[in-house]
């Protein structure tokens, strides 16, 4: 699970490199060589380095800031995780309404066609009941003249 988060980890950072130009690995020494020199990073406002920073060794520094690292890349790798589980999400509903919207379109046709054709039955049919008419009224007549 340890090696998974790793490589989830990485990948995160990566896809942060490809999204914004930004590279982890030089902001990371230009901090080391900072706190090198005794200088704290600029960040130290936003509560970065605990107020103990200040009488916080270099290394001891430093390796409270890989600490750091280590859970916002994980952070960062959790969030890019999900990113591509709700793009996978989006792509598959994308999928199912396009093939709605197909099947839509399909059932209006079939629809559009069964109407027309219950139009030309109804048509049929009262032509039929007229014609029927008239030979009933011819039946009528024949009846009276072979009486």
């Amino acid at each position: 699970s340890s090696r998974n988060t790793e490589v989830q980890s990485a990948d995160g950072v990566a896809v942060l490199e490809d999204c914004i130009g930004f590279s982890l690995t030089k902001t990371i020494s230009k901090v080391e060589e900072k706190l090198k020199k005794g200088v704290l990073p600029d960040c130290q406002d936003d509560d970065l380095i605990p107020r103990a920073g200040n009488e916080m060794g270099a290394e001891a520094q430093i390796r409270f800031l890989k600490a750091k690292l280590r859970v916002t890349q994980e952070d960062l790798a959790n969030v890019v995780f999900e990113c591509r589980k709700k793009d996978d999400e989006n792509q598959n509903l994308e999928t199912r309404l396009k093939n709605t919207e197909e099947e839509n379109t399909r059932l209006q046709r079939t629809i559009s066609l069964q109407q027309s054709q219950t139009e030309k039955y109804k048509m049929l049919s009262q032509e039929a009941n007229k014609k029927t008419e008239g030979l009933q009224q011819e039946v009528t007549a024949l009846g009276k003249v072979l009486q």
